[in-house]
């Protein structure tokens, strides 16, 4: 297959993994050029794929555009690479698009409704392809455990439980402002990993009903290079809530930058003969765990809640399930890789704009929940994309 030529729109902190996959893993992708409002971080893009290709990697060395516009007027580009800020996706994309560009954008494909409708009724109107990140729920983790629901191994899906527990990004990250603006917060930088995998694995949401909050009207950066300096915190950074399925399954869904605690995530679900231990949706691995009556240790029927338990026992008696698909390492751009091979083949891409708008839906909803004090029901359509498909070549897609 003829490689897809992409152009690389933002250099910031992500780019690094971007950068890593297309030019060592995804065999049919071609960076053509990068760009950044910042020309030192562009250079920096520039200079480590040419370390890469000191290594071994058979690929070019991209060109730096001047300018967004640049990349998008250059016609040997086909597809953008989005990875700007949250507030900045609409803008980038709607250009792009106009500019006859198809994207695949990093997370969220927009901060809001309506902006997301705007930008898939252009890329309706110009037939072009858009899609984008999280692109997590393709990896060998979340795949499994589709498969497993999907097979019947915990019979019919009652329910489900997700909790995206942190203290906030201000610790470790480079340049955590945006993380505290329009478009950030917990549910629109964390959630997508969470809902994209709920409906992966639950299929289409009906309603949702929250509370929100936001604990901490300021922030103060301890991380480099802008240590000591301050945030002004404009979104809410603890949401919790319910979301109900069309299939009848409830799910919990819990998401804070507020809270000290030391396992971020928590993802389990529960069927009626089973339950299923989802791996952490914003890695692509393991483990996944699954428990089942059988399972059951014998013993005397005591209240469970007397039995003393450290941490590590939590899970005892669940089994672990071997990995069933590729790519359970960090494979961020496979999303893209999968774009790319649909453009190609001609088939419908995973990472979609139709499932990017229903978790956009459902995450808005928990704050619009909140301020109406009802159920707020969902609008969009959904359908889920289908499964991974094994392909003895890593790196190369299926058709």
């Amino acid at each position: 297959m003829e490689k897809v030529r992409v152009a690389m729109i933002g250099v910031g902190a992500i780019s690094g993994i971007y950068l890593q996959n297309i030019s060592n893993t995804f065999q049919e992708l071609d960076l053509v050029g990068v760009c950044d409002l910042i020309p030192e971080r562009a250079q920096k893009g520039q200079d480590t794929v040419r370390e890469y290709i000191r290594q071994g990697a058979k690929v070019r060395e991209p060109k730096i555009y001047k300018d967004m516009f640049e990349a998008f007027e250059d016609p040997e580009v086909e597809v953008i690479l989005n990875l700007t800020r949250p507030y900045e996706h609409f803008e980038v994309t709607k250009q792009a698009l106009l500019h006859g560009k198809h994207v695949y954008s990093e997370k969220p494909l927009a901060v809001d409704l309506e902006e997301a409708g705007a930008l898939i009724a252009l890329a309706e109107e110009k037939k072009l392809r858009l899609g984008g990140a999280p692109d997590t729920f393709l990896g060998a983790g979340i795949q499994t455990a589709r498969k497993l629901i999907d097979d019947g191994f915990i019979g019919e899906v009652v329910g489900a439980s997700a909790a995206m527990i942190c203290h906030g990004h201000e610790t470790w990250h480079p340049d955590p402002e945006f993380y505290y603006k329009r478009g950030g917060g917990p549910m629109l930088d964390m959630g997508p990993y969470y809902v994209t995998a709920l409906v992966q694995l639950l299929g289409a949401a009906k309603g949702v009903m929250a509370m929100t909050k936001k604990t901490f009207p300021h922030r103060t950066i301890t991380s480099q290079p802008h240590w000591g300096e301050d945030i002004s915190v404009d979104v809410d950074t603890y949401l919790s809530g319910n979301i109900l399925f069309e299939s009848g399954a409830m799910a919990q869904l819990f998401t804070t930058f507020d809270v000290y605690y030391t396992q971020q995530s928590r993802f389990e679900v529960y069927g009626t003969k089973g339950t299923l231990v989802v791996p952490d949706p914003n890695t692509f691995g393991g483990p996944v765990l699954l428990f089942r009556p059988e399972d059951a240790s014998a013993g005397p029927a005591t209240d469970p809640g007397l039995e003393k338990k450290t941490a590590p026992e939590f899970y005892k008696g669940y089994k672990e399930i071997p990995l069933l698909f590729d790519y359970c390492e960090n494979s961020r751009a496979l999303g893209l890789a999968d774009l790319c091979k649909a453009l190609r083949t001609g088939r419908e891409h995973r990472a979609n704009y139709q499932q990017q708008r229903h978790v956009l839906e459902i995450m808005t909803s928990f704050s619009k929940s909140w301020e109406k004090r009802a159920m707020v029901e969902t609008q969009s359509p959904y359908h889920r994309t289908a499964p991974m498909k094994n392909n003895p070549i890593h790196g190369v897609l299926d058709d």
